[in-house]
Parts: structure tokens; C-alpha cells; sequence
């Protein structure tokens, strides 16, 4: 490829509204464009970039004897009524009707249509296990999209879907697909992708793992304990709080005026948020009565969790004025059950003496015991893990991270099997629903992801294997004909076997420096009048660790060396 025949300037000025690292140089580097919120063109660095992670994701699921399909992107909506998220999905799924006025959607997922092609073509328990994967076009309407293709609209994702007569099957499969992500990861230059435990949201399941890149671009917060293995998004992260025994006291109402918040209250009590009892207020879906939390005054309710627990979508309620409760005094003390449903967190469980509301305005109570004034009759995990909460697996303490999704799975068992009356034929001749998973890659996300791991204040560092092209050429001096004449021959000699970008513009040195680092090629050639003096050439590699002149005979070994070494790690 000619650098002067590339669509796509470069540029050095950061763009006003990018902040990632990856959605700057995407810019800069004449990678993407922007279409609209969320949805961007590629130009050709880029689709070479998702071509090479393309292949390499194909190349993993087939050896996990995955079957390639390719899917509708516009789906009827009786397929998603069948499995009944036409209308628990929210405004993210795009709706609309056809010239015939028939309900459409465009795909988001497509676990529906797995099962629709699935169930006719797999009757009979001789043709399982199997697994069909697909490369397509989603469109999910996600309402903050950001970071230019961390988070989109439009997007190209890599989804598998596995059937199964078992859970054991299934779960034997999951591992395999477990181990072949880490290797799609690797292989794309991210060997630091951890798996962690997750919410299975929307999607189904009752197991399921995210896989995380560790970054303090990511927007997903991870735990870790840093003496054993567990890893949890904090969605379902557990943790065991901190908990200091105090003596029982005597309950006592106390004339607390305008004191509605925690810092507040703790301070005028002269104590610390952790011996204060608080109440989160939710409205459930499906539910005509508000659901009030009580939970420990340091802790915050995690939304995901309770979600889990009550099997409906919540809310933080706002408006207050709609139902009888005593807002910024509401207390587990005296609590009128009639007005709403209650659950304890974890966080309470043992003790006893606690400052709580009193449910009258401007008083409180303290001295709350929970084995003595509340005898709740089960607690539930409900709050979201913090920095230095001890580990319920080996005891040790617990931090977080910011992470970035690249990828995730899920065993989903016999949801929409069973929602979409999908059967097999078993060797008894039994009909049964088949066990399911599943397993997603977003390829632009992959992609930017890259770059906010491998990246320096010039411009990405593309690993060798997804790299757009191997060798960048800059030729300086391209008006002296013997430079560029060098120039054009070793393009020519290298293309026959590597994948070469010739600079032959007639660019000043550092023009063509600064466009070789956004375009992060992993090899540079540098050709110039001085160094051709000598009958050399210097190689430079993106990272910097290789700088070097050769002659111009032995160039064809020193980059084969580079790069065979590059495709050994």
C-alpha cells in the first residue's frame, strides 16, 4: 500500500470530545470516522485490524469444533416473543414494522434465532453436542454510548451458541470455550485478559463470566483479592464486611432536626457511618409496592444483586411524595410492613447497636439491636463490595480495578429452549429441551482495547499478529531517485512476502514520523540519502527496543527475524 494513495488524514490535534486513549488515536489515525453518536466507518488501517482479529476468532472456534452460521440482522418479533424479551427488553432493542405493517426488530443478540435454526435442524440427540457461532452486524440503542468503539451503537460481534443434552456437557464445553478465549486474547496481544465471575443480566443463566482488560480507562469495576484467585465483576462480587462487636444498649428516641443524610447523622451522634442503619427505597417492576432496604450506613446497595434477589428489574425510587413513608427517617424499628416490602442486608446481621430512623420526621433512634428489636427472618446479599473487605474464599483483603469487557459467556441452560419449545429426540426416545451456551466478542471493542493497552504518547503499538500492515517504509529525501528507487525496490522485494505500507510522499522526517507512530506498525524501515551512503538502512521497531542499521543485503533476514520472533511470543 501507498501512504499517498491512503484514505484518511492524520492529525495531531486531540479531538475536543475524546478522552480514551484509543478514541483519540482512532481519530487521529485515520482509522474511524464518525457517522453518528455511536456509530462510526471504518477506513482501511482499521478493517485490516478486524480482519486479522476476525481470523484469528475463527480460527479458535473452529478448534473448538465450532460450526460458522451467519444470521438475520433484522428478525420478525414473534421469535423474541417466544422467548419473551420483546417486551422485557428495554429501548435498547430497536422496533419497528415492515411495508406489510408487520412487527420487526433489529438483532441485538441472537440467542432466538440460534434456537429457530437449531430446532429444526437438530431433532435427534445423535447430532449433539454442537456449536454454531457467527461474524455479524448488531445494533443495540445504547443510551451512552462513549469512548469511541468501547461503547457503540452499531458493532460487529462474534456470537457462538452451543446445545447440549447435559449440564455437565455444557459445563465440560464452557471450559473449553473459557481456555479458547484466553488464547484469542493472547493472541491478539492481550495476554493480561482476566476472567471474572458476572452478572448474567438480561442475556439469562445462572452462571457467567466477563473477560477483563485492567484498566483505569474501563468502566466496569472489578474485584480481586490479592492472596487468592477470586475475581467478580462488582455487580456480584461477595465480600464479608468488616464488623467491630459492641455492648447492647438501650433503645432511645432522639430529637434529630433536618438531619436526613449519613455524614450528617454520623456526626451528630459523634460516631462513624458503619454503626448507622440506612434505607435504600426501590419500586420493582410488576410490583404496586415499594421495596425498602435496610442496610449498613457505610454500604451501598448493589442493584444488580438485588435485582437477582427479587427476579425483577429496580429502581431507586424518586417520587416520594407518592407513597407513605417517612423519607430520610424511614427505620426498621416500629416498621409499618402493610407499606412496603423490606429486606435485610448481610451487613446488619449480629448487630446491636445501631442509630437508625424512627419513622417520624426529625428523630431517630439509637441503640437498635438486631437479634433483639428486629428479628428479620433471613438476610440477603445485597451490597456492593468495597477496598479492604475481607475475602469470603480465603480471608485475605480485597481491592478494585477498572476494567474493560472484551468478551464474556454465559451457560444458559434451558431458557430459551424451553421458552421456544425447542426438543430433541433422546436415545430413549424421550423429547427433552437441550442445555445452552453462550459466547460473545465485540470486534471493535477488541480492537480499541489494543490500543488502551498498547499504546505511547505518539500513537498505538500494534502487536504483530493483528497489526494493518508488518513494515512501514519511509523514505526521506524521496526526490533524490536513488532513495526513492531504493525505496520502491525493497517494497517490492518485501511484499512478495510481508505486508508492506511505502511512504513516497515527498514529506519532511518528521511528518513521516509522526504518521508512522499513529499508524503503530510493529517495523520501520528508514531509507535515506545518509544512511544509503553507507549501502544501509535502519530498522526501527514501534516499541523502540530494536533500533539498528543494516546493510542493504541483509535486510530481508533482520525483518524475518523481528517478525518470526514476534509470532514465537
Amino acid at each position: 500500500m501507498l501512504l499517498s494513495k491512503l484514505l484518511g488524514d492524520r492529525f495531531k490535534e486531540k479531538p475536543a470530545d475524546a478522552t480514551l486513549a484509543s478514541h483519540i488515536f482512532l481519530l487521529r489515525g485515520g482509522y474511524v470516522r464518525q457517522v453518528s453518536n455511536g456509530i462510526y466507518s471504518m477506513l482501511l488501517p482499521a478493517k485490516r485490524i478486524a480482519d486479522k482479529i476476525e481470523k484469528i476468532i475463527r480460527e479458535e472456534m473452529d478448534s473448538i469444533d465450532g460450526q460458522e452460521v451467519l444470521f438475520p440482522v433484522v428478525l420478525p418479533s414473534e421469535l423474541w416473543m417466544e422467548s419473551g424479551r420483546y417486551d422485557s427488553v428495554g429501548s435498547e432493542l430497536v422496533r419497528f414494522r415492515d411495508r406489510t405493517g408487520h412487527d420487526m426488530l433489529l438483532g441485538m443478540t441472537h440467542e432466538e434465532a440460534a434456537v429457530h435454526l437449531a430446532r429444526s435442524e437438530a431433532r435427534s440427540w445423535t447430532k449433539y453436542p454442537f456449536m454454531i457461532y457467527q461474524l455479524q452486524t448488531k445494533f443495540r440503542d445504547e443510551p451512552r454510548s462513549r469512548g469511541g468503539l468501547i461503547r457503540v451503537r452499531e458493532f460487529t460481534m462474534k456470537d457462538a451458541y452451543s446445545f447440549h443434552t447435559s449440564q455437565e456437557d455444557l459445563e465440560q464445553y464452557y471450559q473449553r470455550a473459557l481456555e479458547a478465549y484466553h488464547r484469542i486474547f493472547e493472541r491478539a496481544g492481550l495476554p493480561q485478559v482476566v476472567s471474572v465471575g458476572s452478572d448474567s443480566g438480561m442475556m439469562g443463566g445462572k452462571v457467567s463470566h466477563e473477560f477483563m482488560l485492567l484498566t483505569e480507562a474501563g468502566e466496569d469495576t472489578i474485584v480481586i483479592c490479592e492472596q487468592c484467585d477470586y475475581k467478580a465483576n462488582a455487580e456480584i462480587a461477595v465480600s464479608q464486611v468488616r464488623h467491630e462487636p459492641s455492648a447492647e444498649q438501650p433503645l432511645e428516641e432522639v430529637y434529630t432536626p433536618d438531619i436526613k443524610d449519613i455524614e450528617s447523622l454520623a456526626g451528630f451522634f459523634g460516631t462513624t457511618p458503619d454503626k448507622l442503619m440506612k434505607a435504600a427505597v426501590f419500586a420493582v417492576k410488576g410490583s404496586k409496592k415499594p421495596l425498602v432496604v435496610f442496610i449498613r450506613g457505610d454500604l451501598q446497595v448493589n442493584e444488580a444483586k438485588l435485582r437477582n434477589i427479587v427476579g425483577a428489574e429496580v429502581f431507586p425510587y424518586a417520587d416520594y411524595e407518592s407513597i407513605d413513608l417517612c423519607f430520610g427517617f424511614i427505620g426498621a424499628v416500629g416498621f409499618d410492613s402493610a407499606k412496603a416490602d423490606v429486606l435485610y442486608d448481610v451487613s446488619l446481621e449480629g448487630e446491636n447497636s445501631l442509630i437508625g430512623g424512627a419513622n417520624k420526621p426529625d428523630h431517630h433512634v439509637k441503640g437498635i439491636s438486631m437479634t433483639r428489636d428486629i428479628k428479620p427472618d433471613r438476610y440477603v446479599d445485597v451490597s456492593r463490595a468495597n477496598d479492604g473487605d475481607i475475602c469470603t474464599v480465603c480471608g485475605g483483603k480485597l481491592k478494585l480495578s477498572r476494567g474493560i469487557e472484551v468478551g464474556n459467556i454465559f451457560q444458559l441452560g434451558t431458557k430459551y429452549t424451553k421458552s421456544m419449545d425447542m426438543t430433541y429426540t433422546d436415545a430413549d426416545g424421550k423429547q427433552k429441551h437441550p442445555v445452552m451456551g453462550c459466547y460473545g466478542i465485540g470486534v471493535g471493542r477488541l480492537l480499541a482495547s489494543i490500543i488502551e493497552a498498547s499504546h505511547d504518547d505518539y500513537g498505538p503499538i500494534w502487536p504483530m499478529s493483528v497489526s494493518p500492515w508488518q513494515i512501514h517504509i519511509c523514505v526521506l529525501n524521496s526526490t533524490n531517485d536513488e532513495v526513492r528507487q531504493t525505496g520502491l525496490r525493497l517494497y517490492e522485494e518485501l511484499g512478495s512476502k510481508y505486508e508492506v505500507l511505502l511512504d513516497d510522499r515527498n514529506a519532511a522526517a518528521g511528518i513521516m514520523f509522526a504518521d508512522a507512530d499513529l499508524l503503530g506498525v510493529p517495523i520501520r524501515l528508514i531509507a535515506s540519502s545518509r544512511n544509503l551512503g553507507k549501502g544501509e538502512v535502519e530498522i526501527v521497531t514501534r516499541d523502540k527496543k530494536v533500533r539498528m542499521s543494516v546493510k542493504l543485503e541483509d535486510v530481508h533476514a533482520a525483518v524475518g527475524e523481528i517478525i518470526n520472533a514476534a509470532s514465537a511470543q
